[in-house]
């Protein structure tokens, strides 16, 4: 019997195997870690032949491994996570009508309609008033005018403030008023026209086209915010013009062509009060010609009464 603490060549021989199998999985674990390794290198040198093409996720994960201390996998995985943000980012932009070219910006046409029941040159003469706006529209700070062309105009929309400069390129007294405007999250062009319905109604078109610029700006495009914005504000302007009081009011009665003025205020003012008289005489005329329409019918029911009384006459000495 052997003692304690032998070891017989059988054992021995068995301990010997399993220091070589275990000895020759750790060199094979280890040489396909270092194979793995090599691979990553190799593929991030032959990435930066991609570099100049615009494919730098290679390169900047030979970055954060060499010069951050991370792992390969790590840093390939956060590279990935960048630019699925990134293409989500462009997605977005492309429903929004931004990421691509100049010309692919979508844009918001706005018409709305109100009827007011004032006359109509109340309204348009009320509308003139720019610097007013900022008592009773919503959002709007402060409208500086620089001439009868441009303007400066200040909003604030939720948490930020937006500001434009709009210029008129067309206006008409009592007609139509056309302009354009420019800021930095966006740009419109739009038209409003007068229109009277009645001499105490006046309909008001207001017709708008906006190219919006920002990604908040074109988040409100896709739900119409500048279509209700711009409702709302005429509803206002309605409540305005109805119920302030409106004798001394004097609108700018100038005339703009092609972003010019041809017709100053004072001219405007004379031209309007030579078409006042002129409509009082058109007015005077036709109530004298309706007087002597009135006479002329008055008198002829009068001949009418003449004959039948000569015909009823003649039937009485036809039965004598």
């Amino acid at each position: 019997m052997a003692k304690e603490g032998d070891t017989s060549p059988d054992k021995a021989s068995g301990l010997d195997m399993l220091k070589e199998q275990l000895a020759g999985f750790a060199e094979a674990q280890g040489q396909r870690l270092v194979d793995k390794a090599g691979e990553k290198i190799s593929d991030l040198a032959q990435g930066l032949d991609d570099v100049g093409e615009g494919n730098s996720t290679l390169l900047n994960v030979g970055k954060r491994v060499l010069g951050g201390g991370e792992s390969p996998v790590k840093a390939f995985l956060g590279e990935k996570a960048g630019d699925l943000k990134d293409k989500a980012v462009d997605t977005v932009k492309g429903f929004f009508g931004g990421g691509g070219k100049a010309g692919d910006t979508k844009v918001t046409n706005i018409v709305e309609v109100i009827d007011i029941g004032m006359p109509l040159r109340t309204v348009y003469d009320r509308w003139t008033q720019l610097e007013e706006f900022s008592s009773f529209t919503k959002g709007v700070k402060s409208v500086t005018q620089s001439d009868e062309i441009e303007s400066d105009w200040k909003l604030k929309v939720a948490f930020s403030n937006r500001s434009w400069k709009a210029t008129v390129q067309e206006q008409i007294p009592d007609e139509r008023i056309v302009w354009n405007s420019e800021g930095g999250k966006g740009t419109t062009r739009g038209a409003i026209s007068f229109h009277e319905l009645t001499p105490e109604l006046t309909r008001i078109v207001a017709v708008v086209e906006y190219y919006p610029s920002g990604f908040f700006e074109k988040t409100g495009n896709i739900w119409r915010a500048q279509g209700r914005r711009l409702r709302l504000d005429l509803k206002h302007f309605q409540r305005y013009v109805t119920l302030t009081d409106n004798e001394d009011l004097e609108g700018w009665r100038g005339e703009i062509r092609d972003g010019e003025v041809v017709r100053t205020h004072e001219e405007g003012l004379e031209d309007d009060e030579d078409q006042d008289v002129e409509d009082e005489e058109d007015e005077e005329d036709q109530e004298a010609e309706d007087e002597e329409d009135s006479e002329d019918l008055e008198d002829e029911p009068e001949e009418d009464d003449e004959d039948a009384e000569y015909e009823e006459e003649g039937e009485d000495r036809e039965e004598e």
